[in-house]
């Protein structure tokens, strides 16, 4: 590692000081950790960040947001994507069933909550992602016997996790200049495709993937993934697969559901073939990421159903936006 030109990447980047050399801290010990199989930070063999996050989870030490916030900027400083996108899969939702936990006290009392969650332990940071899920199956199954299936997926709808809103404010803008849902929906769908040629021609990320012709090829031949059609009162989205190149490439069923699905809390169910374990109405929260754009677009809460998850059995995830009635002509 270079560690004064990181360091100088680091500040350019208006990183403190003190937070630097926490960065580089965390980053020598990560060598530290490689060197016993002779191995170098610049070149980390597919498992290795993980199996780090979970030694140091194992041994109880606080370090692991530092340790993945000091990686991915030293993947930006080196453009070494590909820990990028490893480190993605790790902190994915990390923070979904704390929020679930808040949530639940909030909505209904303390007491419920602490039934529900009585001896279980939340999946920390760092765990392999594919340990998750074993937890989603127990929580939803104590939420809906609980307080019912009306009321978890209520308790879920927001998303668990949320996503950035200023950019969705820039299309509030948009949407507010162009008053016409339909035209709103292609301009935005130009946009999209737009931004994944940039990403194949720079050799740049969308969120955590690589994308080439193929996969924008796809997401132009499938007329709902994002931002989606308008058929009647409502608005048919599906998300671009998580990993499409390797959804394109595989001819295997159960591991193109796999690659199709975002949710950390789930995918390695899907894996194992152990998804029908998992009540479906945990892509609730899917629905939510949806949820959260359009409810800014119109100014106003609105309804997203999931259709099918990969966690139904199907390919892709598809939602149903409701669309107010003064927006509908």
């Amino acid at each position: 590692m270079n560690e004064e030109s990181f360091r100088e990447y680091l500040s350019k980047n208006n990183i403190e000081e003190e937070q630097i050399s926490v960065y580089i801290k965390r980053l020598n010990d990560f060598q530290e950790f490689l060197n016993r199989e002779e191995i170098n930070i610049n070149s980390i063999p597919e498992g290795k960040i993980v199996e780090y996050t979970e030694y140091l989870v194992n041994k109880g030490e606080d370090k692991v947001l530092d340790v993945l916030r000091a990686l991915i900027n030293y993947a930006n400083f080196t453009e070494n994507y590909d820990y990028t996108i490893k480190i993605i899969d790790i902190v994915e939702g990390y923070n979904a069933m704390d929020n679930l936990y808040t949530r639940i006290a909030e909505q209904i009392d303390e007491e419920t909550r602490d039934e529900i969650f009585n001896e279980l332990t939340i999946p920390p940071l760092g765990v392999h992602p594919d340990k998750k899920p074993t937890f989603t199956k127990e929580i939803m199954k104590r939420m809906e016997e609980k307080i019912g299936e009306e009321k978890t997926i209520e308790i879920l709808s927001p998303c668990l996790h949320g996503r950035p809103l200023e950019p969705i404010k820039k299309d509030r803008e948009d949407f507010l200049k162009i008053k016409d849902i339909d035209e709103f929906l292609k301009i935005k769908k130009k946009e999209f495709v737009e931004r994944l040629e940039k990403h194949s021609k720079e050799g740049t990320l969308e969120y955590a993937q690589y994308i080439n012709q193929g996969a924008i090829e796809y997401v132009k031949n499938s007329p709902t993934i994002t931002p989606g059609i308008r058929e009647g009162d409502k608005i048919i989205v599906t998300k671009i697969p998580y990993q499409i190149i390797k959804f394109l490439n595989t001819e295997d069923e159960r591991m193109k559901r796999y690659y199709a699905c975002y949710c950390a809390w789930v995918r390695g169910a899907i894996k194992k073939g152990e998804e029908k374990e998992i009540s479906h109405n945990f892509c609730n929260c899917s629905a939510g990421f949806f949820k959260q754009y359009w409810d800014i677009i119109f100014d106003q809460s609105v309804k997203v159903e999931p259709i099918e998850t990969p966690l139904t059995g199907k390919l892709e995830c598809k939602f149903a936006v409701c669309i107010p009635e003064e927006f509908q002509k």
